[in-house]
């Protein structure tokens, strides 16, 4: 299968999804990432544009640890993802369109911040959008609608998912492809006394304890037709 999977900032799907993208490369299939924001504004002290550099190799390096077979920026800037915008809609169209997925990871529409909330939707128009051949964009249309599953939220608060999967053979994966975003990891350890890896296996170790694996991550699956199928898509 080819999988798109599309976060807000660099170090969303590695948060929400990592071991199951990890897991999906290992099973052989093929897997896409893609950051609509670059992640310029998530620092105090380290200037947006340097850090949009560091962002953006934290990202490469983080894809290489998953397996994904590339990592695609739109380079959005932070706090200015709008679903509305015509260049980013067309940009994320020509994302769908060329990976061709035969299903799209993202963010719940209820995540905690606006850039999530955007990109959520940004992904389900998009791949409507990406198969209806006069909608205006670089590559030919894909005619398939792409089914959604979203990810959980961040500390997984007010969300209950739907299907589970068991990343117990991916946790090491899923917590080495976090540590690569060390221009967060470090900032929210020394200045927010948060061990974000701790905080990361943990929120996967009681979604675990929910389906009684040693850890999990936990999706809901978009039902908008003509999405739905009888398949199970996720590993």
């Amino acid at each position: 299968m080819n999988v798109l999977a599309i976060g807000c900032h660099p170090d969303d799907l590695e948060i929400g999804c990592g071991g199951t993208l990890a897991k999906y490369t290992k099973l052989g299939h093929k897997v896409i990432m893609c950051h609509v924001a670059n992640g310029n504004r998530g620092h105090a002290v380290i200037m947006p544009e340097q850090l949009r550099s560091l962002r953006t190799a934290e990202a490469e390096k983080s894809g290489k640890v998953i397996g994904a077979s590339e990592v695609i920026n739109v380079d959005v800037a932070d706090l200015e993802v709008n679903s509305y915008n015509r260049d980013t809609l067309k940009k994320v169209i020509d994302v769908i369109r060329y990976s061709k997925p035969d299903l799209i990871i993202t963010h719940s529409p209820e995540d905690y911040m606006k850039d999530h909330r955007e990109v959520s939707k940004l992904v389900f128009d998009a791949s409507f959008s990406s198969s209806i051949p006069h909608a205006e964009a670089d590559n030919p249309p894909y005619s398939v609608v792409a089914p959604i599953y979203y990810m959980d939220t961040l500390a997984g608060v007010n969300f209950q998912p739907e299907e589970y999967v068991d990343i117990t053979e991916t946790i090491e994966v899923k917590i080495e492809a976090n540590n690569c975003h060390q221009t967060q990891i470090k900032w929210l350890l020394e200045h927010d006394k948060i061990d974000f890896l701790d905080f990361v296996r943990t929120v996967s170790k009681f979604r675990g304890l929910q389906c009684g694996v040693a850890y999990a991550e936990g999706f809901k699956k978009c039902v908008a037709w003509p999405r739905i199928n009888t398949m199970r898509l996720l590993p």
